[in-house]
């Protein structure tokens, strides 16, 4: 059997973080370019211009802490109420907010999807065995773990459901909707699922290899050292060749 030349995990570390630049630079500039599809300013326009509305109409910021609110007195209290309230019953605000949301969620998945099948799926198809413009600066690549050429569908399931789906927009959405308080413990706790889901594959897989790798059934290989077999007939074939070699040098 051939000998696996695994890469080392600080080449990879190294690879994996210059195409996570690449990939941010593409995604901001998708999202630049569907925001100004989807007039999102013009929502984000209609919620600020509302806050500042109600803030002068009756005398109070809105955006302030639990602590700011207690140091009011009961008048600021009152007027601070009034406004929430008229706030939170304004027609138009209320739909500009939904579509912040909605389009906020939308324009990060599309700018993030186009952008990780760029970087790991188009890429790598132009280079071959796998590679990123980061794998290829550092010599790594991707191989079938059975040691013959990763498939197209085996770099598409690793860029779209292992990069995209376990390593990006579940964390991503997780976040976000802690952020925007629609979930709680319950996202903390799928957060650090996928961290120790990570570390576990890293530790207990025979190619100390990420998620993604272990969903495509793909491991990362030095690329100069590591003899990659363009299909399983041809590794089965230098499989009898060795063995035969092997019994001639026996015999």
């Amino acid at each position: 059997m051939i000998t696996l030349q695994k890469a080392s995990l600080g080449k990879r570390i190294i690879a994996a973080i210059f195409d996570f630049i690449l990939l941010s630079i593409i995604a901001v500039g998708l999202a630049a370019v569907f925001s100004a599809v989807f007039g999102y300013n013009g929502h984000m326009d209609t919620v600020n211009e509302a806050y500042a509305k109600y803030q002068k109409e009756y005398g109070v910021e809105l955006q302030i802490t639990a602590e700011q609110y207690e140091a009011f007195d009961e008048a600021q209290k009152q007027n601070y109420d009034a406004a929430l309230t008229a706030l939170n019953t304004d027609e138009d605000v209320i739909y500009a907010y939904n579509m912040l949301i909605n389009l906020t969620m939308l324009i990060m998945t599309l700018s993030i999807l186009i952008s990780v099948i760029v970087i790991e799926f188009v890429v790598p198809k132009l280079f071959g065995n796998g590679q990123t413009l980061g794998k290829k600066i550092f010599g790594i690549g991707l191989m079938h773990t059975e040691g013959i050429e990763v498939s197209s569908v085996q770099l598409f399931a690793r860029a779209v459901l292992g990069k995209f789906v376990f390593g990006l927009m579940i964390p991503l959405s997780m976040i976000m909707m802690i952020f925007f308080n629609a979930i709680g413990v319950v996202g903390m706790a799928i957060l650090l699922i996928l961290a120790v889901a990570q570390v576990a594959c890293l530790i207990a897989t025979k190619t100390g290899s990420p998620i993604h790798d272990v969903i495509a059934k793909t491991v990362a290989v030095d690329i100069a050292s590591q003899r990659i077999f363009k299909t399983r007939e041809d590794l089965i074939e230098f499989v009898k060749a060795r063995h035969a070699e092997k019994a001639a040098r026996a015999d």
